[in-house]
Protein backbone atom coordinates (compact mmCIF):
# COMPACT_ATOMS: atom_id res chain seq x y z
CA UNK A 1 0.00 0.00 0.00
CA UNK A 2 1.62 3.55 -0.85
CA UNK A 3 1.94 5.84 2.07
CA UNK A 4 -0.71 8.91 2.19
CA UNK A 5 1.58 12.34 1.86
CA UNK A 6 0.49 14.24 5.06
CA UNK A 7 -2.17 16.78 4.67
CA UNK A 8 -2.33 20.42 6.38
CA UNK A 9 -5.60 19.56 7.60
CA UNK A 10 -4.68 16.17 8.78
CA UNK A 11 -1.08 17.43 11.01
CA UNK A 12 -3.40 19.91 12.47
CA UNK A 13 -5.54 17.04 13.42
CA UNK A 14 -2.76 15.02 15.07
CA UNK A 15 -1.76 18.77 16.63
CA UNK A 16 -4.74 19.24 18.05
CA UNK A 17 -5.04 15.42 19.92
CA UNK A 18 -1.05 15.87 20.85
CA UNK A 19 -2.64 19.32 22.64
CA UNK A 20 -5.26 17.63 24.27
CA UNK A 21 -3.45 15.09 25.49
CA UNK A 22 -0.79 16.83 26.78
CA UNK A 23 -2.62 19.31 29.28
CA UNK A 24 -3.16 19.92 32.37
CA UNK A 25 -6.97 19.94 34.00
CA UNK A 26 -5.65 21.79 37.01
CA UNK A 27 -4.03 24.56 34.99
CA UNK A 28 -7.65 25.18 33.32
CA UNK A 29 -9.42 25.70 36.73
CA UNK A 30 -7.05 28.46 37.40
CA UNK A 31 -6.74 30.20 33.68
CA UNK A 32 -10.72 31.42 33.45
CA UNK A 33 -10.47 34.30 35.73
CA UNK A 34 -8.17 35.60 33.20
CA UNK A 35 -10.84 36.25 30.84
CA UNK A 36 -13.97 38.47 30.44
CA UNK A 37 -15.04 36.01 27.76
CA UNK A 38 -15.67 32.13 28.13
CA UNK A 39 -12.51 30.28 27.22
CA UNK A 40 -12.10 27.01 26.43
CA UNK A 41 -8.81 25.68 27.03
CA UNK A 42 -6.83 22.19 27.70
CA UNK A 43 -4.13 23.90 29.91
CA UNK A 44 -0.90 23.90 28.57
CA UNK A 45 1.35 26.58 29.91
CA UNK A 46 3.30 29.39 27.04
CA UNK A 47 6.50 28.12 27.72
CA UNK A 48 5.80 24.59 27.76
CA UNK A 49 3.49 25.16 24.23
CA UNK A 50 6.08 27.26 22.42
CA UNK A 51 8.71 24.30 22.98
CA UNK A 52 6.20 22.20 21.20
CA UNK A 53 5.43 24.19 18.54
CA UNK A 54 9.14 25.11 18.14
CA UNK A 55 10.06 21.33 18.30
CA UNK A 56 7.70 20.03 15.43
CA UNK A 57 8.39 23.09 13.45
CA UNK A 58 11.75 22.00 13.26
CA UNK A 59 10.80 18.37 11.84
CA UNK A 60 7.48 19.96 9.68
CA UNK A 61 10.37 21.93 7.85
CA UNK A 62 12.52 19.09 7.09
CA UNK A 63 9.89 17.56 4.55
CA UNK A 64 8.06 20.41 3.75
CA UNK A 65 8.06 24.61 2.89
CA UNK A 66 6.76 27.39 5.18
CA UNK A 67 3.99 27.42 2.76
CA UNK A 68 2.94 24.55 4.48
CA UNK A 69 3.51 25.08 7.83
CA UNK A 70 0.77 28.09 7.23
CA UNK A 71 -1.32 25.78 5.85
CA UNK A 72 -1.15 24.14 9.27
CA UNK A 73 -1.39 27.36 11.25
CA UNK A 74 -4.71 28.33 9.30
CA UNK A 75 -6.31 25.23 10.52
CA UNK A 76 -5.17 25.23 14.44
CA UNK A 77 -6.46 28.87 14.35
CA UNK A 78 -9.75 28.35 13.40
CA UNK A 79 -10.86 26.24 15.97
CA UNK A 80 -11.90 27.23 19.52
CA UNK A 81 -9.81 26.30 21.94
CA UNK A 82 -7.12 28.94 23.22
CA UNK A 83 -3.92 26.42 22.91
CA UNK A 84 -4.95 25.33 19.33
CA UNK A 85 -4.50 29.29 18.06
CA UNK A 86 -1.41 29.96 20.25
CA UNK A 87 -0.07 26.80 18.73
CA UNK A 88 -0.29 28.30 15.22
CA UNK A 89 1.00 31.68 16.05
CA UNK A 90 4.52 29.42 17.72
CA UNK A 91 4.72 27.99 14.38
CA UNK A 92 5.31 30.94 12.73
CA UNK A 93 7.14 32.79 15.24
CA UNK A 94 10.11 34.12 13.81
CA UNK A 95 9.30 32.64 10.14
CA UNK A 96 7.80 36.10 9.14
CA UNK A 97 10.89 37.24 6.89
CA UNK A 98 9.72 34.29 4.75
CA UNK A 99 5.85 35.52 3.86
CA UNK A 100 4.80 38.23 2.22
CA UNK A 101 1.64 39.94 1.81
CA UNK A 102 -1.33 36.78 0.95
CA UNK A 103 0.52 35.47 4.40
CA UNK A 104 -0.47 39.18 5.77
CA UNK A 105 -4.16 39.45 4.37
CA UNK A 106 -4.52 35.86 6.18
CA UNK A 107 -3.29 36.89 9.09
CA UNK A 108 -5.85 39.99 8.74
CA UNK A 109 -8.58 37.73 8.22
CA UNK A 110 -7.65 35.41 11.11
CA UNK A 111 -8.97 38.90 13.22
CA UNK A 112 -12.68 37.47 12.84
CA UNK A 113 -11.64 34.19 15.00
CA UNK A 114 -10.65 35.64 17.65
CA UNK A 115 -11.70 34.51 21.15
CA UNK A 116 -9.83 36.20 23.47
CA UNK A 117 -6.96 38.74 24.04
CA UNK A 118 -4.27 36.25 24.37
CA UNK A 119 -4.68 34.74 21.10
CA UNK A 120 -5.48 38.30 19.74
CA UNK A 121 -2.32 39.89 21.46
CA UNK A 122 -0.32 36.52 20.02
CA UNK A 123 -1.86 36.71 16.31
CA UNK A 124 -0.63 41.06 16.47
CA UNK A 125 2.25 41.23 18.14
CA UNK A 126 4.34 37.93 16.55
CA UNK A 127 3.02 37.84 13.16
CA UNK A 128 1.15 41.08 12.35
CA UNK A 129 3.82 43.83 13.66
CA UNK A 130 6.63 42.38 12.09
CA UNK A 131 5.35 42.20 8.72
CA UNK A 132 4.72 45.76 9.21
CA UNK A 133 7.50 46.47 10.21
CA UNK A 134 9.56 44.38 7.35
CA UNK A 135 6.96 46.75 5.06
CA UNK A 136 5.63 49.98 6.96
CA UNK A 137 3.20 50.18 3.96
CA UNK A 138 1.19 47.59 5.70
CA UNK A 139 0.38 49.82 8.36
CA UNK A 140 -2.52 51.44 6.63
CA UNK A 141 -4.42 48.05 7.84
CA UNK A 142 -4.03 49.23 11.50
CA UNK A 143 -6.07 52.76 9.98
CA UNK A 144 -9.03 50.66 8.56
CA UNK A 145 -8.92 48.34 11.56
CA UNK A 146 -9.40 51.69 13.79
CA UNK A 147 -12.89 52.31 12.21
CA UNK A 148 -14.13 48.95 12.84
CA UNK A 149 -17.19 48.52 14.85
CA UNK A 150 -15.27 44.88 15.99
CA UNK A 151 -13.23 46.22 19.14
CA UNK A 152 -11.00 43.08 18.13
CA UNK A 153 -9.96 45.05 15.08
CA UNK A 154 -10.01 48.08 17.27
CA UNK A 155 -7.50 46.46 19.49
CA UNK A 156 -5.26 45.15 16.86
CA UNK A 157 -4.75 48.80 15.57
CA UNK A 158 -3.12 49.72 18.73
CA UNK A 159 -1.03 46.21 19.34
CA UNK A 160 0.41 46.14 15.63
CA UNK A 161 1.83 49.50 15.85
CA UNK A 162 3.60 49.26 18.74
CA UNK A 163 6.90 47.10 17.45
CA UNK A 164 7.32 49.27 14.60
CA UNK A 165 6.81 52.61 17.21
CA UNK A 166 9.09 51.29 19.40
CA UNK A 167 12.23 50.47 17.20
CA UNK A 168 11.49 53.68 14.98
CA UNK A 169 10.57 52.75 12.19
CA UNK A 170 8.20 55.28 11.58
CA UNK A 171 6.47 57.91 13.45
CA UNK A 172 3.38 57.85 14.49
CA UNK A 173 0.86 61.32 14.43
CA UNK A 174 -1.70 59.85 16.99
CA UNK A 175 -4.46 62.86 14.78
CA UNK A 176 -4.23 60.60 12.32
CA UNK A 177 -6.54 58.11 14.01
CA UNK A 178 -10.19 58.50 12.94
CA UNK A 179 -11.84 60.74 16.56
CA UNK A 180 -14.19 57.39 16.91
CA UNK A 181 -11.55 55.15 17.35
CA UNK A 182 -10.24 56.73 20.88
CA UNK A 183 -13.61 56.92 22.76
CA UNK A 184 -13.15 52.91 22.77
CA UNK A 185 -13.44 51.00 26.47
CA UNK A 186 -9.55 50.61 25.61
CA UNK A 187 -7.77 53.47 27.00
CA UNK A 188 -4.41 51.98 27.64
CA UNK A 189 -4.31 51.79 23.77
CA UNK A 190 -4.18 55.35 23.71
CA UNK A 191 -1.84 55.83 26.14
CA UNK A 192 0.24 53.18 25.51
CA UNK A 193 0.82 54.78 21.92
CA UNK A 194 0.60 58.34 23.47
CA UNK A 195 3.76 57.14 25.37
CA UNK A 196 6.23 56.08 22.83
CA UNK A 197 5.08 58.51 20.96
CA UNK A 198 6.22 61.33 23.39
CA UNK A 199 9.47 59.88 23.30
CA UNK A 200 10.16 60.22 19.46
CA UNK A 201 12.47 62.90 19.00
CA UNK A 202 11.06 66.02 17.90
CA UNK A 203 12.01 65.89 13.73
CA UNK A 204 10.83 62.07 14.09
CA UNK A 205 7.20 63.56 16.35
CA UNK A 206 7.46 66.16 13.27
CA UNK A 207 6.79 63.86 10.20
CA UNK A 208 3.97 62.10 8.59
CA UNK A 209 2.72 58.19 9.26
CA UNK A 210 4.08 56.39 5.89
CA UNK A 211 1.10 54.65 4.43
Amino acid sequence: MVERKPTPAKVASEIRNLLKEGGSAEHVKGMQWFFKEEVESHGWHTAQLRREAVRLRAIILKDFDVRFLVQIADQLFSGGILEEKIFAVFLLEKRTHQLGNPEFRLFESWLDRIISWTDHDALVHYLVAPMIVAEPSRAKAAFRWAKSPNHWHRRAACVALIMGTRQKCFSLRLSAYPTSFWPMKMPWCKRGLAGYYEKQPKRMQSRSFPI
